[in-house]
């Protein structure tokens, strides 16, 4: 049957032109929001930026650096820079435009503050290079030009230094002034490397910039050629792990990295205590020509430079080896704390009877107990009670006083019998610095006047020379004679063997910690001193050379060298020195390896 036709229609109508339609939804959200107090607002607000946020920290750092880039702000002419979180091991400074100083240099006037053209591109590690997840990248470190006269001189003087350098010796290792050649010592331009951080901090991009393609293009590790496990350690491992912590740039760290992996069958012996020489080229390692045994110093002063290659790569093979060591000796019979200078790789012994000092082959042994135990955050307890247990040992048999102005200072031991040798070498200066820096992480505070006496002797060991510039190793006069007879005697004297001066660093160094440390003025003022001793009696045509002779300004029988620390550490710690705000660099952030390569504290 049909349905029966009422006259109606069923049907639905829908307008679509009708903009109600779709919008109700919308309408209805509004509704709710204007029904929202004000709290609930600020709560919803808040929530919502919160999650933008993280969001945001969360993108590829790649992303957010293109995303910084384009918040520079401009204020009264100055880029004002906007950063990510920086390391705690890092700093954020500016460099300052200054055509004196090849566009680094004090701020002020009308000048721009911006970044560096030198300044390389920042690069993580790659997540195949390493079994660990990757490390932290590092912010690149921008530093002040020089801020005074006095740094400004340095800076100077390094260029007159480096221009001789890249004119006569480029990509060697040492630069001969007077002769205008080069000296080959393991064929890595130790120069060029061992000054980079030097270039860094005082702001010389171009120069930076010129060694940095050196490096990427030059340096290269495989040629069959011994070299010396603790200088190469030092100067090359440490300048290029330095030079990428400051500047961020990656070919440093895969330089070090090749170099690390090189230097690594030096500790396969059977004490675990390295020889002292390793062919980079063959991967092969022996004791040195001159005898079976290493310098205790030498195998005790590797161990910052390798663990930071193990904290940044993420290997632990590296510090696994060099802490061995420490262990090794940490366990080893000591004369009241104090090492002979002596260890043979082959036993893991000292040598018997060897003199005990800490001038050469025994200074830096002390300095890396103290500066392992700040680069591991002040945790590895056995490396402090090392320390300390050879200071004091120091105090009680090797200081010693002059007989008539009584200067305090380090004397060596001789033989099985112990006897005292009034003798101190210049590399024993480096001491009164490393005092201080144990007292300012909480060791012992008469460390501190043990610190200043010290200081005051090395001084005078400059004093006392026409020059104003220390011999090489200064005797000391001990005999307690009567009174008139002691009137007429020298407290110090030296032996023409030994009047020489290398350019060395040690006591710039101390001169740099008690100024740092104290902030006694006097220590830049004979600093100052110093250096004016370099400019009148080392400063040649093309350089600084080292001179044979600091007794007689007319005849200081030049040496025609310039060892490579004079740019890595002399002139950096002159820079320091006279760094008159104190904050250039760090000192509870950052610790100096024994070529004065900074490498950053670590919490534990």
């Amino acid at each position: 049957m049909l349905p029966r036709d009422t006259g109606k229609t069923d049907y639905i109508s829908l307008n679509i032109n009708d903009p109600g339609t779709y919008l109700k939804p919308s309408r209805s959200l509004w509704r709710k929001w204007n029904q929202m107090s004000r709290f609930q607002r600020n709560v919803f607000w808040f929530l919502v930026i919160t999650i933008l946020l993280i969001l945001f920290y969360l993108l590829p750092g790649d992303t957010k650096n293109i995303i910084l880039e384009d918040t520079n702000d401009y204020v009264n002419g100055k880029v004002i820079e906007v950063t990510s979180k920086v390391d705690k091991a890092q700093e954020e400074v500016v460099v300052v435009v200054d055509s004196e100083n090849q566009g680094v240099g004090p701020g002020g006037g009308g000048e721009v503050i911006e970044e560096p053209e030198f300044q390389p591109e920042i690069n993580q590690v790659d997540d195949d290079q390493i079994n660990e997840p990757p490390q932290p990248k590092p912010n690149a470190v921008v530093f002040h030009g020089p801020q005074n006269d006095r740094q400004k001189a340095i800076v100077r003087a390094f260029k007159h230094s480096w221009d001789g350098y890249v004119k006569y010796a480029w990509g060697h290792d040492n630069v001969k002034p007077i002769s205008r050649g080069y000296h080959e010592w393991f064929g890595l331009g130790l120069t060029i490397v061992d000054a980079l951080d030097t270039m860094y901090i005082m702001g010389l991009g171009e120069e930076f910039k010129r060694a940095r393609s050196w490096i990427e293009e030059n340096l290269v590790f495989h040629n069959n050629r011994d070299v010396n496990l603790f200088e190469v350690t030092i100067r090359v491992l440490g300048g290029l792990l330095s030079a990428y912590h400051l500047s961020g740039d990656k070919i440093f760290l895969d330089k070090a990295i090749d170099l690390g992996d090189r230097m690594m069958p030096a500790f396969s012996t059977r004490s675990g205590v390295p020889y002292s020489d390793v062919n980079l080229g063959t991967k092969s390692a022996h004791h040195p020509k001159w005898g079976p045994d290493s310098s205790t110093s030498e195998v005790t002063s590797i161990q910052l430079e390798f663990r930071e290659l193990s904290r940044i790569t993420g290997q632990p093979r590296f510090e696994a080896a060099v802490s061995k060591v420490s262990e090794h000796v940490h366990n080893l019979d000591k004369y009241d704390g104090l090492v002979p200078i002596f260890i043979n790789a082959n036993t893991g012994l000292f040598r018997e009877y060897a003199t005990i000092t800490l001038g050469a082959r025994g200074d830096s042994y002390y300095e890396y107990l103290l500066k392992q135990w700040v680069q591991t955050g002040r945790t590895i307890d056995y490396l402090r009670d090392d320390y300390v247990a050879g200071i004091q040992g120091t105090q009680k048999h090797l200081v010693r006083r002059t007989a008539k102005d009584k200067y305090l200072f380090i004397a060596e031991l001789i033989g099985a019998s112990r006897d005292m040798k009034p003798k101190m070498d210049h590399l024993t200066c480096y001491l009164p610095g490393t005092l201080a820096l144990g007292v300012h992480n909480g060791l012992p505070a008469e460390h501190m006047d043990f610190a200043k006496e010290l200081t005051r002797t090395c001084y005078q060991t400059h004093l006392i020379q026409p020059t104003f510039l220390a011999p090489e190793i200064t005797y000391f006069n001990v005999q307690d004679s009567d009174i008139e007879e002691r009137e007429s005697q020298m407290d110090m004297y030296i032996k023409t063997t030994d009047a020489h001066n290398l350019l060395r660093p040690e006591f710039i160094e101390s001169l740099f910690y008690m100024w740092y440390f104290t902030g006694n003025k006097t220590y830049q003022d004979w600093g100052w001193l110093i250096f004016q001793g370099f400019e009148n009696y080392t400063k040649v045509e093309n350089g600084y050379t080292s001179i044979g002779n600091v007794r007689n300004p007319q005849n200081t029988r030049p040496r025609d060298m310039t060892e490579s620390f004079w740019f890595g550490e002399t002139l950096k710690y002159f820079y320091l020195l006279f760094d008159d705000t104190r904050q250039l660099i760090n000192l509870d952030r950052w610790v100096f390896n024994s070529e004065g390569h900074p490498l950053p504290v670590h919490e534990s």
